[in-house]
């Protein structure tokens, strides 16, 4: 029985993290897949650094393996110290499948009798579900039309290790009346399953895009329509946008800066018959420039109406 250096077979220094014995199998899983490598004894290769990894991944083998290391060198007989005993599977979890996968120096490290205890292994397994964050402009949940969406699915080998990832794309239709961070369950597109196992899910987590003109309160729609101060007072249409196109909008004479005018229907869908609101909020603005003429038609304004907006603060 040889002694098998699983830090050097993943090419990794024994302080290695988990995050660089992940990505060390990964580099290699893909080199020596039988599928698809060209490399001589590629599938005893996979078969090895699968081993290595399936030790080095775990705390509990890995400090195993750690404290006998120093008694073997790679690729020479091995022979455990005096008075050493093996812990039986020690959390083995059995993910290259039978037996054979794994060599003489790993049964003897970590046991082969509770493997054949637990008798025959069911390979098939579902597949994963997946989760992905899906953006969504506002104008997207007016309408009933699809939605393409392109990501990755993880997937797995019959022995349990990591393959490439599958690259998919989807036409989603987008249910009306979705809301921020809401979680949409798409059946059976998530992962493959493994062995026959069905596949898993896909969930969508809604991301509404903030938008440049709308806010949102629930299912209505705030507006700011700024006013100049003699629209404000003498009142009269204007043009406004909302999620499906322009309307015409009456404003009050005499309108108040932070009067709020509700437009019935013109917020978001819902999942009732009845969409929400979109609600005018009004903002009086003047222009940030004004020659002598337009300032002195000020003063003539305020010299005419005698108005101080601050009166009440006197009472």
């Amino acid at each position: 029985m040889d002694f098998k250096d699983y830090y050097k077979i993943l090419g990794l220094e024994p302080g290695a993290d988990d995050k660089a014995v992940k990505a060390a199998y990964r580099k290699l899983a893909r080199k020596y897949h039988p599928d698809v490598s060209k490399e001589k004894d590629a599938e005893d290769k996979f078969k090895e650094v699968a081993e290595a990894y399936e030790v080095l991944k775990s705390a509990e083998k890995r400090a195993e393996y750690d404290e006998l290391r120093k008694y073997g060198q790679q690729g020479k007989p091995f022979e455990p110290p005096p008075g050493w005993q093996p812990r039986g599977n020690s959390g083995f979890t059995d993910e290259m499948g039978g037996g054979g996968d794994y060599s003489d120096f790993f049964e003897s490290l970590f046991g082969g009798a509770g493997r054949s205890q637990r008798g025959p292994r069911n390979s098939s397994r579902r597949g994963q579900d997946v989760e992905m964050e899906l953006a969504l402009l506002l104008e997207e949940t007016q309408t009933q039309d699809t939605k393409q969406i392109a990501f990755q699915l993880p997937q797995y080998s019959p022995n349990g290790q990591p393959l490439p990832a599958i690259n998919k794309t989807l036409n989603v239709k987008i249910p009306p009346g979705v809301t921020n961070g809401e979680r949409i369950r798409l059946k059976n597109q998530g992962a493959p399953g493994v062995g026959g196992g069905a596949n898993g899910d896909l969930y969508l987590i809604i991301r509404l895009v903030q938008h440049p003109l709308f806010d949102v309160e629930a299912s209505n729609l705030i507006l700011t329509v700024p006013l100049a101060p003699w629209e404000a007072a003498l009142g009269g249409s204007i043009t406004v946008p909302t999620l499906t196109g322009k309307i015409s909008l009456r404003i009050p004479a005499n309108t108040q800066s932070g009067q709020r005018l509700r437009i019935k229907g013109k917020g978001l869908l819902t999942k009732s018959a009845e969409p929400g609101d979109m609600f005018a909020l009004f903002k009086i603005v003047i222009p940030a420039q004004a020659d002598e003429a337009t300032r002195a038609l000020w003063a003539q304004l305020a010299e005419q109406a005698a108005f101080n907006p601050r009166a009440q603060w006197s009472q």
